[in-house]
């Protein structure tokens, strides 16, 4: 396989136009969805570095740039890729602004916690994007060409602001951020809401349907049955 077949192969689409990889060392999903009128990226991953290399292989597959980013929320492997973007739209849950900007120390101490580098660590964290357009309750995003994304801030459960990207496909494709984690145990930190977690997946469960494709935040593509157990396990392990 040659080099530019192998970079195509990382990403696997889950309909025409919206694909997602799972990045390297965390597990961490980014997704992509492309309309005539737009290339949104969703989440940046967890260095300038992956930034960059989201970038270059997104530029590559759909042959534009990414215009628009969405963080789901703001966990240092989703979020301190972003500034190696320029010149993008970039969405996320209201609130999270203020945690990347005054949170920039605990989030290069986390990054370095979890086995980044301490200098890759601090030159992310010293340059992190907050978003510009701060999504309060339902933001719809346009793409061109009938290509629509609904943005719902739905948090705090998984973190102090989380937000869900849903592609209006049919089925709907959900890129869920951390609420739903398929290769490990969802993880609670200082910032979660344990007794929200639960009736937060109720509510994307409801958003989007039984037929939904949901994208964890880590790990593989589930559906709507993975999605309720996880729900129950985290309402009797975290409630």
């Amino acid at each position: 396989m040659d080099a530019e077949r192998e970079e195509h192969a990382r990403w696997e689409q889950l309909a025409p136009g919206v694909v997602r990889r799972r990045l390297p060392h965390w597990d961490a999903t980014a997704g992509a969805v492309c309309g005539p009128d737009g290339l949104l990226l969703i989440d940046s991953g967890a260095s300038l570095r992956e930034g960059a290399e989201l970038r270059g292989q997104l530029r590559s597959h759909f042959g534009r740039p990414v215009t628009h980013i969405a963080l789901t929320h703001p966990h240092f492997d989703h979020v301190l890729g972003t500034a190696a973007f320029s010149g993008v739209e970039v969405y996320g849950p209201h609130g999270i602004d203020s945690v990347l900007r005054e949170g920039k120390d605990e989030l290069r101490g986390d990054a370095v916690r979890h086995g980044l580098g301490h200098r890759e660590a601090a030159e992310a964290a010293d340059v992190v994007v907050a978003p510009q357009h701060l999504v309060a309750g339902e933001w719809s995003l346009d793409l061109g060409g009938g290509v629509e994304v609904l943005l719902a801030n739905v948090g705090p459960a998984h973190s102090s602001h989380d937000m869900v990207v849903m592609v209006q496909t049919s089925p709907p494709i959900v890129f869920c951020g951390d609420l739903v984690e398929e290769s490990g145990v969802p993880q609670a930190g200082s910032d979660a809401h344990p007794a929200r977690w639960s009736e937060v997946l109720d509510q994307v469960l409801e958003m989007a349907g039984e037929d939904a494709v949901y994208v964890p935040g880590h790990g593989a593509v589930v559906d709507a049955a993975f999605v309720r157990r996880q729900r129950d396990e985290l309402a009797e392990g975290l409630g």
